[in-house]
């Protein structure tokens, strides 16, 4: 598995204060991650640890201060560690002697509804024996758990084995972002404008992901700037089998390439394999009927500082005003806080997602969804605003 930070597992460890899920997440760490004290309320914000969970690959473990938390800070704290189960593909619910109260139950209805896999760790196995009433409840709801401490070995191994057996399939299966459009041999035309945001000596990090998998299909990679295009196409004997643009250019290139070659962008490839493909392109369809007033919001998964021709901030927002003539509002969420009043938007327009994992994107589409509000992504937007939508779709057979 990649080590990518939008590939990797995401495990939350969460429950009341005081339970033990700082000491679980050194248990199976191995590693004196977080902070451990008999003191309620020890973890404040979320800790973060980075393991390689073999068979899996590389997860990130995150410590969560306790959900009964109390006070004005401890509300704020409960908020965060809100955000965290959030965008979690595994959660892990701790409890002690206290067992499955009306917290406990609560918290499980929650991780329901987010419909996230989730195990229970019944903790302090050497002090308190886990209750009859509770493992019965586990059993009638079909919820995997198991009984530890944290201190012994053994048990930490045997809850590294209950953690794998629940992580989500599709992160056991391989993932292709374009894999399954090529063959060995191919010669595949990349064109990558140095992107400003992007830091210096590096490309951003779908084309590297790109890259990475035409090689592994021992497909031939072929990288230009946008200027070069006809240079290396007149050095090919025959035209490429596949052509793939940043989306900021692909008006240009679309105009260099022949239309019987081929060709889609980064970010399009990164809307099939990171989201739900056809509600994105049915979402950009909705820039057709926006009206003025409307408000769009702009979703960004990673933070970063803003250029004076920033993608996502400045030509999308541009583009669109022209594409409609209307006059338009824009917002912008960064990083992992996903507006819950999404209902206020006529359309969202989220970026490639290559920070956050598939749950997370898939989750963001599905709750956009779920509240009647459009939503596609930067590639799939800027094609259809520059009228090479169906073009840049082609290769993937949808209708």
């Amino acid at each position: 598995m990649s080590a990518a930070v939008g590939e990797r597992l995401i495990i939350s460890i969460t429950g009341r204060r005081n339970v033990g899920k700082s000491s679980l997440i050194n248990g199976i760490s191995g590693q004196q991650t977080a902070i451990v004290s008999d003191v309620a309320g020890t973890t404040t914000d979320p800790v973060k640890k980075n393991y390689e969970l073999i068979p899996i690959g590389p997860v990130t473990i995150y410590d969560t201060a306790g959900v009964d938390d109390v006070g004005e800070l401890g509300e704020l704290r409960v908020k965060a560690t809100q955000k965290v189960l959030w965008r979690s593909d595994i959660i892990i619910v701790v409890t002690d002697n206290l067992g499955l109260d009306n917290y406990e139950k609560e918290l499980i209805e929650q991780i329901e509804r987010m419909d996230v896999p989730f195990l229970i760790v019944f903790n302090k196995n050497d002090i308190f024996k886990t209750k009859d009433s509770d493992i019965d409840y586990c059993k009638e709801k079909n919820i995997p758990f198991i009984s530890v401490t944290t201190s012994n070995n053994n048990d930490m191994t045997d809850l590294k084995e209950k953690i794998i057996s629940i992580i989500p399939k599709y992160f056991k299966e391989e993932k292709l972002i374009v894999g399954d459009l090529i063959k060995g041999g191919d010669r595949v035309l990349l064109i990558t404008p140095i992107d400003l945001a992007a830091p210096k000596g590096r490309l951003i990090l779908p084309q590297v992901q790109v890259i990475r998998e035409l090689l592994d299909h021992d497909a031939i990679p072929i990288i230009v700037k946008e200027r070069e295009i006809q240079g290396a196409l007149d050095a090919l004997k025959e035209p490429p089998q596949l052509v793939i643009t940043d989306s900021q250019v692909v008006l240009k290139v679309a105009g260099d390439i022949d239309e019987n070659i081929p060709f889609t962008t980064f970010s399009t490839l990164f809307a099939r394999y990171k989201g739900d493909i056809e509600t994105l392109v049915d979402g950009a369809k909705k820039i057709d009927s926006l009206q003025n007033g409307d408000k769009i919001l702009i979703a960004e998964a990673c933070s970063h500082h803003v250029q004076s021709d920033d993608i996502g901030t400045v030509k999308i927002p541009r583009w669109i005003r022209q594409y409609t003539g209307k006059n338009l509002q824009f917002d912008v969420a960064s990083g992992h806080d996903f507006p819950e009043n999404i209902e206020q938007y006529s359309l969202v327009i989220h970026c490639g997602g290559c920070m956050i994992t598939s749950l997370e994107y898939k989750r963001r589409v599905r709750e956009c969804k779920a509240k009647g509000v459009p939503i596609s992504n930067y590639g799939v937007v800027i094609s259809k605003v520059h009228g090479v939508l169906e073009r840049i779709i082609k290769p993937f057979n949808m209708f």
